[in-house]
């Protein structure tokens, strides 16, 4: 008698580009159209029912993945499919992907089932399938509930619980911190600003003005509020402004063209209390959430003044820089050094929306 050992092997074989079409929220139809549109029957001489039958098999195996896509760190301990590290990392990946415009129009957005409701119009104006901005909508609010409370740095967070790269999981931190902050993100003189513009600020803000000290139990997702009560003291060069400002055109003089050198010399008391009560106010939690309406307002006071880019840059790096010479931050490290956090965010964050 002849003995046969038989194995039975359940690989899951995932095909990168019907996954995307998956991901990406189109049906099993829409996406044998799109693969047939770019002639895969010719190059394969498939027929275009075998298409259609095998988009539907990795359809049904993508839809059984989904639950266990919900909990990424549970995609390699189940037993039912077969999955290499390789495709895992490349599942949850993509399912974790996001379009930048649809994310826009989520950002700084209650994660409620009213607005999950009303994604259609989110689908409208991005050209995007409904379920693709379902899934990303979920995902945000998964991702938010998970992290929201958890010490440390966000990032790390999210990569840990969800098991996705460096890149996308720094997209994700940046998302949750708008939410946990509650900016104001959708007045119409934001409406310039991207995701990627708003991305950029809050990397500044959380670097620079969160409690992102390691062994403590605050993390990068809560504002250092004893840095943002401190500023209150920045009121002290509102007297001081003739001072401030005497610096500052010396050191710009040779550097901006004549008209922003007239314009700064006619309006430097409305640009300098413009900053200062911006930096005095920040401490309350209502003028924190128009962060970024108020840095449009600065913005735009020097856009009808026609300023360029370069000598908006020059008198933002100048303006801090002066500010140091002139008392009460002169003879204040501890001052002197909040103020600089300030500025470094402030600039970076006004160029961003400037441009």
């Amino acid at each position: 008698m002849t003995e046969v050992d038989v194995f039975i092997s359940n690989y899951t074989v995932v095909d990168p580009e019907i996954y995307q079409l998956w991901v990406d929220g189109y049906t099993a139809s829409e996406a044998v159209n799109i693969l047939n549109g770019k002639g895969l029957g010719q190059q394969t001489g498939a027929s275009i029912e075998l298409i259609a039958s095998d988009v539907l098999d990795h359809y049904r195996t993508y839809s059984l993945l989904e639950k266990l896509l919900s909990y990424p760190n549970k995609l390699q301990e189940q037993f039912v499919l077969q999955i290499d590290s390789q495709t895992s990392s490349l599942l949850v990946e993509k399912y974790y992907e996001f379009d930048d415009e649809v994310i826009r129009e989520i950002l700084g957005k209650k994660l409620s089932s009213k607005n999950r409701k009303d994604l259609d119009e989110v689908a409208e104006k991005t050209g995007k399938p409904l379920k693709s901005c379902r899934r990303q909508f979920d995902n945000v609010k998964k991702i938010f509930k998970s992290v929201e409370e958890v010490p440390g740095s966000t990032v790390e967070n999210v990569k840990n619980s969800f098991q996705l790269s460096d890149e996308l999981a720094k997209k994700y931190s940046c998302i949750v911190f708008v939410a946990c902050m509650r900016f104001e993100t959708s007045k119409k003189k934001l409406q310039h600003m991207s995701f990627n513009d708003f991305r950029i600020c809050c990397e500044s803000i959380m670097e620079h003005w969160t409690y992102n000290l390691a062994g403590t139990e605050y993390n990068d997702l809560e504002m250092d509020r004893e840095f943002l009560f401190e500023l209150r003291e920045l009121k002290a060069l509102l007297d001081k402004d003739r001072e401030h400002k005497h610096l500052l055109m010396v050191n710009l003089k040779p550097k901006l063209l004549q008209k922003n050198f007239l314009d700064l010399d006619m309006n430097f008391k409305l640009y300098t209390r413009t900053l200062l009560t911006l930096a005095t106010t920040l401490h309350r939690s209502r003028d924190m959430k128009d962060l970024f309406v108020d840095l449009a307002q600065i913005s735009e006071y020097f856009k009808q003044g026609n300023w360029t880019n370069h000598d908006f840059e020059q008198f933002l790096l100048a303006y801090g820089h002066c500010a140091n010479e002139v008392e009460p931050l002169r003879s204040n490290s501890a001052l002197k050094f909040s103020w600089e956090k300030f500025m470094k965010v402030i600039t970076k964050c006004l160029l961003v929306i400037y441009n």
